[in-house]
This record gives C-alpha cells, sequence and structure tokens, in this order.
C-alpha cells in the first residue's frame, strides 16, 4: 500500500485553516467554555468519521450523483446552520435584556437584584453534549466533507492495494491532524474567553457569529436550490 503522505499533509493543513462553518461552531463554543469547544471539536471530528466511512463505502459516491439527495442533505445543513445563527441572535438579545433590566433593579430603591435561581442539572454535562451535537451536525450535514472524500482523498492513493483501505488510512489521518487543530485552536480562543466574556463584547461576538451562521446558512440554501 502506497500513499502521497507528504503531499495529503498539505493539502488537509490547509482545508483546516480555511474558516468554515465547524470553525464557527468550535471557536463560538471555546469562547463560552473551552471543554464545550473541545466537545464541538470531537463532534466535529465525529461527523466526518461518517462521510468517511460512507466514502469507503461508495455510499457518498451515490449521494453526489444524485441531485436529489445532494440537494436534500445541503438543505438540511444549511437550515441547521440558519436554526444555530437565529438561536445566538435571539440569545444575544435575550442576554442583553437581562443586563439592562439588572442594572435598573441595582438602580432602584434598594439597590439589589433579585437572587437568580440555580439552572438545574449538571452545567458541564450539558455544555459537552451541546458543544458535540453542534460540532456533529453542522460536518455530518455538510456534502463539501463527502465531496472531499470522494474527490481529494483519492488523488493521493496509488496503486498496489485496497483502495478502500487507502482511503480509510487517508481519512483517519485527516481525523487525527483535525483534532490536534482543533484542540489547538481552542487554546487559542480560551486564553481570549476572559476578553469575550465582557458583556459589550461578548455580546457582539455572538450576534456576529449568528449573523454568519445565518449567511452560510441561506448561502448554502440558495446554491443547493439553483
Amino acid at each position: 500500500m502506497s500513499v502521497d503522505l507528504v503531499g495529503f499533509l498539505g493539502v488537509a493543513l490547509a482545508a483546516y485553516v480555511v474558516p468554515g462553518p465547524d470553525f464557527l461552531v468550535v471557536v463560538r463554543s471555546a469562547a463560552e467554555h473551552p471543554a464545550k469547544g473541545r466537545a464541538a471539536a470531537l463532534g466535529a471530528q465525529a461527523g466526518l468519521c461518517v462521510h468517511m466511512l460512507a466514502a469507503v463505502a461508495e455510499l457518498s459516491l451515490i449521494a453526489a450523483r444524485s441531485p436529489v439527495v445532494y440537494g436534500s442533505i445541503k438543505l438540511l445543513g444549511a437550515a441547521y446552520l440558519v436554526y444555530l445563527g437565529i438561536r445566538a441572535v435571539l440569545a444575544a438579545r435575550r442576554t442583553a435584556r437581562e443586563r439592562r433590566a439588572e442594572t435598573a433593579a441595582a438602580d432602584g430603591p434598594e439597590g439589589l437584584t433579585a437572587p437568580r435561581t440555580p439552572a438545574p442539572g449538571d452545567p458541564a454535562r450539558g455544555r459537552w453534549r451541546s458543544g458535540f451535537t453542534e460540532g456533529f451536525l453542522t460536518n455530518v450535514l455538510n456534502p463539501k466533507a463527502a465531496l472531499f472524500f470522494l474527490s481529494i482523498l483519492p488523488q493521493f492513493v496509488h496503486g498496489g492495494g485496497s483502495t478502500a483501505r487507502q482511503i480509510f488510512l487517508l481519512g483517519t489521518l485527516d481525523v487525527l491532524i483535525g483534532v490536534v487543530y482543533w484542540f489547538a485552536l481552542v487554546a487559542v480562543a480560551a486564553r481570549l474567553r476572559t476578553f469575550l466574556a465582557r458583556p459589550g463584547i461578548r455580546h457582539r461576538w455572538v450576534l456576529t457569529t449568528g449573523w454568519l451562521f445565518i449567511g452560510i446558512g441561506i448561502g448554502t440554501g440558495v446554491a443547493a436550490t439553483s
């Protein structure tokens, strides 16, 4: 079995450096909490594993050749991105209203605010589940990830062995590269967490990422229907 590892590593790194929906999900999650960022990164790579296994089984090839199936996947992915964006925008506006209400209450006659009731459940588990789910769905509903395995990986596969096995090897390597890259990105975002946690900065950050998700989702949906 022979593969062009040097050439593949260059292409894989370049693909990760170019920001996409998974980049926004991981960075935004990391800005909320490093654990959520790592969960989103693992979720994104788990979604990538689905595309890799589908490519090995040649299921993605069937989807790519069927305009109906391919278009449906793109529309589902677009709808999910718009959903994430709308949720982020609404959350930012809700947080802004709560902050204004707290300020008004603090300026009241007694200058006191009512104590907040602790949220039920395990917040750490909720963060991990939320981050992983967002990362997984964002990647698994992205048909470009499937096309990466179908069109790019075969360029680095050579004769003298099982093509499926070589694609599986390169796909596994791509997933591992992604884990290292995302975790490094989460570490950088975590260092900026204090800066991003400032109410004004955080409000603008969440709004910006939310509208970016909506814009990418709409663009993907338009492309799917054209």
